[in-house]
């Protein structure tokens, strides 16, 4: 392994961490960058051993070294989970700016899903910068980009507008379209159907989960992390594409 694929995996969990405070402090309009870590329970400011990626909240079992109050899982999750995406772009091969492109694809599909997931929202910033990486990637050519970013933002927008004329609320979020018009260029036209599906069967599972593990409301009242679901296809098309490569 060279030097800059070492960074790559040695920036995975790194990435991972900082993800988790993205998620955590945007809804919150709080800083992301200048403030320093802290507890969200009592305040207390983390020390440097204790901002160690995945073996520091091993260490401390999930809880604060201060006041006890227990460390959200998910920032443990978001931490393995770029650890492996780094790890994934290294395997995957290709010249340098390729290896980082793949990298920046999942780790940025990775905090779009998990901020859907804990906000139900899908932040613009974060859909602008997933274009970055994605122009990077192997293409379907300009054409085929330009086709799948139409049809992936128009099928949804329409899937949008429909429900709402028909059932008077709404029922997909404006981010799901914003998100779909970097989906469908990265898919273009032949693979934007399979992400969808892929994406739709992942939703209904994430529903179904929800009603397993929490039966009280109604499975047609639950809100569903769509953007959630298509961001996990997205990878998943990754994925197959890098097989295949």
């Amino acid at each position: 392994m060279n030097a800059a694929a070492l960074l790559v995996v040695l920036a995975g969990p790194v990435a991972g961490s900082f993800l988790g405070v993205l998620v955590d402090r945007m809804p919150r309009r709080e800083d992301v960058v200048a403030r320093p870590s802290s507890c969200r329970s009592c305040g207390a400011r983390l020390g440097p051993l204790a901002m160690v990626p995945i073996l520091s909240w091993l260490a401390l079992r999930g809880r604060c070294a201060s006041c006890g109050a227990p460390i959200p899982p998910m920032l443990l999750y978001l931490e393995i989970l770029g650890a492996g995406a780094g790890v994934l772009a290294v395997a995957a091969g290709g010249s340098v700016v390729q290896v980082w492109a793949s990298a920046l694809f999942l780790w940025l599909l990775l905090g779009l899903g998990a901020y859907d997931a804990r906000w139900f929202r899908l932040p613009d910033m974060l859909i602008v910068a997933l274009a970055v990486p994605a122009v990077y990637l192997p293409a379907v050519g300009p054409i085929g980009t330009m086709a799948g970013a139409v049809l992936g933002a128009g099928a949804f927008w329409a899937l949008r507008a429909g429900y709402a004329v028909l059932r008077k609320r709404e029922g997909l979020g404006l981010g799901d379209v914003k998100l779909m018009v970097v989906l469908g260029a990265y898919a273009g036209p032949w693979d934007l159907p399979v992400l969808t599906l892929a994406g739709a069967v992942l939703a209904l599972a994430l529903a179904f989960l929800q009603q397993w593990t929490r039966p009280r409301a109604s499975l047609a009242a639950r809100p569903i992390p769509f953007g959630t679901a298509l961001c996990a296809a997205a990878a998943g098309l990754w994925f197959a594409r890098a097989l295949g490569a």
